[in-house]
């Protein structure tokens, strides 16, 4: 596996999202056994950048990727969030420094592990000015608790901000072949200012594997169901974007997410996309597409699709972002 720099923190490439072994997603928390299959196997093939967040269950998921990393933890890089589970009483997201001292305790704890190499605020506090966070992260970093620190979901504005009062690591947000916002402010911004890029979502919450075509076989609480990509007429206009992929994959030799990954890896060091899975085959195919080199053409050909039809998230969720 290649490796990449997000600020000053070198990781694989490919990296690997936890969330979905616990929520949001069909099969989520059914089979613990085989998502530490995958988590372990995981690392046996390079990937050293795992992320998950307090959020994700909440708890269960760091606990699930501490006890999968028990006598591997110095393998790899370890990524967890804060900001979207109040430890104040406060309503809705808390990134006070109160907050964010019990947060990274319990964080701790549930890891294993007596520091996190990139601690990201999960979104933007609209309640609590960004250099007041990144002061306090700054503090934990002097505490030696944690390494680097990171955003998600921010705007390039906000960005700035938080690198003037400590250097930022990196900055999470969704961006693939169907959601291509980063590229407007937010990815030159990083360039400036030396700030890694971490995809989420990087195949489309699955669309881009080409195995989604109808809601038919997702769970009922699956988060997909309401998503607006995947609702209604947008379900339909959105297979011609994994359609075109489909036909690049089949040129290469590859599947349409090897494809929609090597895209992504296209687009510059400093990008560090984290696929997930709960299946160790599925892991074994997004790893694979760190070799996977698109020839110019292909690159230029997918780079002409026309980003995804539908907000990428409903209301409320839209709201807390790019702020």
């Amino acid at each position: 596996m290649h490796v990449t720099s997000l600020g000053a923190l070198e990781v694989s490439r490919i990296g690997f999202g936890a969330m979905g072994m616990s929520a949001f997603y069909t099969g989520a928390g059914r089979g613990d056994a085989e998502s530490i299959r995958t988590i372990r196997r995981a690392v046996d093939l390079g990937v050293t950048h795992l992320d998950t967040a307090e959020v994700y269950g909440p708890y269960v998921n760091e606990e699930l990727v501490g006890r999968a990393l028990r006598g591997r933890r110095d393998e790899v890089v370890l990524a967890t969030k804060f900001g979207l589970v109040s430890h104040t009483g406060r309503p809705g997201p808390d990134s006070t420094p109160a907050s964010i001292r019990t947060a990274v305790d319990g964080s701790l704890r549930r890891l294993g592990t007596d520091h996190i190499d990139l601690y990201y605020q999960h979104r933007v506090d609209p309640d609590v000015p960004i250099e007041e966070t990144v002061e306090a992260l700054s503090e934990l970093v002097a505490a030696g608790k944690v390494r680097h620190i990171g955003l998600s979901e921010a705007s390039a504005a906000t960005i700035r901000r938080a690198h003037a009062v400590h250097p930022v690591a990196a900055v999470q947000t969704e961006y693939s072949l169907w959601t291509r916002d980063p590229e407007v402010d937010v990815l030159p911004t990083l360039r400036e200012l030396g700030i890694g890029l971490v995809p989420y979502a990087p195949l489309g919450h699955g669309f881009l594997t080409g195995r989604i075509r109808s809601l038919d076989g997702l769970d009922a609480a699956d988060w997909r169901r309401t998503n607006p990509r995947f609702t209604g007429d947008n379900l339909t206009r959105n297979l011609r974007i994994v359609d075109e992929v489909r036909e690049v994959a089949v040129d290469v030799g590859a599947t349409p997410a090897q494809v929609a990954l090597a895209w992504l890896l296209a687009q510059g060091d400093g990008i560090a996309p984290i696929p997930g899975t709960t299946r160790v085959d599925r892991l074994e195919e997004n790893s694979a597409a760190d070799g996977i080199r698109l020839a110019a053409e292909q690159i230029a050909r997918l780079d002409d699709l026309t980003p995804a039809s539908g907000d990428r998230h409903a209301a409320p969720d839209m709201a807390a972002i790019d702020r």
